[in-house]
């Protein structure tokens, strides 16, 4: 018999996964993608030893892999009935996912660690840290949109941590978060244009989660790549000569690649909701 908290049944036994808390604009409750929710219910089947076994895969193209959305899952709610140890393995694994998915904390040239990137890391690191030790004691609803788009929430951390620490090293103003709870500000969206197709009310919506691939897709060439590069962290622009970023990749002006960048949002917006609220 499965040993992990978190289970709900209904009248006939069927395990099923807790349900989100945090709702959207339209006070509608957050919902996980049925592939998540299917693969979380066959893990709350499994022994302890079971699961450890399959959270330990890294090949995201083995059949058996589980998906970051789900192991956040199992280490939010297996406090009560699983052991510490079992606990602990959990958590350890997750937190490897969020390190393999930051900044590599490698020499440059024999140099030391490239100051911007060990900023990045530590931040976003530290934050995520922050947001599963709260939620140990006390729900906190902002790691639901992590268990509806794990990588896609993680990147939201590191581009609000990326703007913040080119800032701080080229000796300018940094944009502020609001309220410090690493979520990104005003000043930032504002940066990145008026339109983000990548909000998490919007990622919510599961017809509109399912396109957003196919319409990314659809965008010209130069559009889908400033998209792609966008959202694996990549910044536009540095004046850190070592520093990759967008506009050297594609050997364009920062200005042009946030033109093209505004362009895709909207086209975006517009493929997907028909310039309507969802």
């Amino acid at each position: 018999m499965s040993t992990h908290a978190g289970n709900v049944a209904d009248g006939k036994n069927t395990l099923k996964a807790r349900p989100l808390r945090k709702k959207n604009p339209q006070s509608q409750t957050y919902l996980r993608d049925k592939k998540i929710e299917a693969k979380i219910v066959q893990l709350l089947a499994l022994e302890s030893q079971q699961v450890l076994e399959v959270c330990a895969i890294v090949d995201t193209k083995d059949l058996n892999y589980v998906p970051s959305e789900c192991l956040l899952y199992l280490v939010r709610n297996n406090k009560g009935t699983a052991s510490i140890e079992h606990r602990e393995k959990l958590h350890a694994m997750l937190m490897e996912r969020v390190l393999r998915n930051l900044p590599a904390n490698e020499n440059y040239g024999g140099e030391g660690v490239f100051l911007t990137d060990e900023q990045i890391r530590d931040s976003v690191f530290g934050r995520f840290a922050e947001l599963v030790a709260k939620d140990e004691s006390e729900y906190d609803e902002k790691l639901d949109f992590f268990e509806i788009k794990f990588n896609m929430a993680l990147r939201r951390l590191r581009l609000t941590a990326s703007e913040k620490a080119w800032k701080e090293e080229n000796q300018s103003v940094p944009l502020e978060n609001e309220g410090g709870n690493g979520e990104i500000s005003a000043e930032v969206e504002e940066a990145c244009g008026s339109v983000d197709p990548f909000d998490p009310a919007k990622i919510d919506n599961e017809y509109y989660r399912s396109q957003l691939p196919g319409a990314i897709n659809t965008l010209p060439d130069n559009q889908k790549k400033i998209i792609e590069m966008w959202l694996n962290g990549i910044p536009i622009d540095s004046q850190d000569p070592n520093a990759v970023t967008i506009a050297k990749a594609l050997g364009k002006s920062e200005k042009t690649i946030r033109s093209h960048r505004d362009q895709a949002f909207q086209a975006l917006k517009e493929k997907l909701t028909g310039n309507k609220p969802l």
